[in-house]
């Protein structure tokens, strides 16, 4: 047995360390894309989920919210918003908003009509319908 560890053995453990991971990468990468047609379904994707995404998008709700754990952690999640409080909920706060209480975290008022109020809880709806295995781990987000 060598007890140098020479040029050519550290290359073979490179490479061969390497391949094994790129392998692995990719039979997960496979893995993965097999499963989200089961996961994510798309196929109950409405014009009024389109428009849901559209309007928090532009409002730039993910800068304060997170959506399945993306976007800023400084308000609630809203996904998991939706499933804890339901549709009246969400759109009794929307327009009650700002509430003005002292000492506390002030949502805008978007001056949403009913329609894209609907499809706001639409695109919430569809997207608390996602199956996230478990993601984020918390209620918080």
């Amino acid at each position: 047995m060598q007890t140098i560890f020479t040029k050519t053995m550290a290359r073979n453990v490179f490479l061969g360390g390497g391949g094994f991971f790129l392998i692995a990468y990719l039979a997960l990468s496979y893995d993965t894309w097999q499963q989200i047609p089961q996961r994510d379904h798309a196929n109950l994707i409405t014009p009024a989920v389109a428009e849901g995404k559209y309007l928090v998008d532009t409002n730039d709700c993910m800068g304060c919210h997170t959506i399945n754990g993306e976007g800023a952690y400084y308000a609630p999640e809203l996904d998991v918003s939706y499933r804890t409080y339901g549709p009246g909920f969400i759109r009794a706060w929307m327009m009650a908003q700002p509430t003005g209480a002292p000492g506390r975290r002030q949502m805008p008022n978007f001056h949403f009509t009913q329609d894209q109020l609907t499809d706001v809880i639409a695109y919430l709806q569809w997207v608390g319908n996602i199956n996230t295995n478990g993601w984020p781990p918390n209620k918080q987000g």
